[in-house]
């Protein structure tokens, strides 16, 4: 799995233009498409700062994503943003539920 997690630190006064964008550009999850899931976040200490994060199934899944026109949106918020759009892409290789946070009390206690 393949998770991209992109910040955007936008001006106060375009903030509700981002977030606009953000919203249109919200695609569902499908079978085709490789998108397991999408969510569009505040910075609780910030509520200037969104991130954006979806997990992919595959990298080629992901980079469809990246040459897409709706990509192709985010990025034209560029002119709307404190900073410029930062963007981290994380390579999944395991993942674990609750039974680890279980382990990791009794291991301690």
């Amino acid at each position: 799995m393949i998770i991209i997690r992109t910040i955007l630190n936008t001006l106060p006064e375009k903030k509700r233009e981002v977030l606009q964008t953000l919203l249109a550009m919200v695609e569902a999850p499908a079978n085709d498409n490789g998108l397991l899931s999408y969510g569009i976040y505040t910075d609780i200490g910030n509520n200037n700062i969104f991130n954006l994060i979806s997990e992919w199934e595959t990298r080629g899944h992901m980079n469809d994503h990246l040459n897409s026109d709706t990509f192709s949106v985010l990025l034209g918020t560029q002119s709307l943003l404190l900073k410029p759009i930062e963007i981290q892409i994380l390579n999944v290789s395991s993942i674990e539920g609750i039974e680890a946070v279980y382990a990791a009390r009794k291991a301690k206690g």
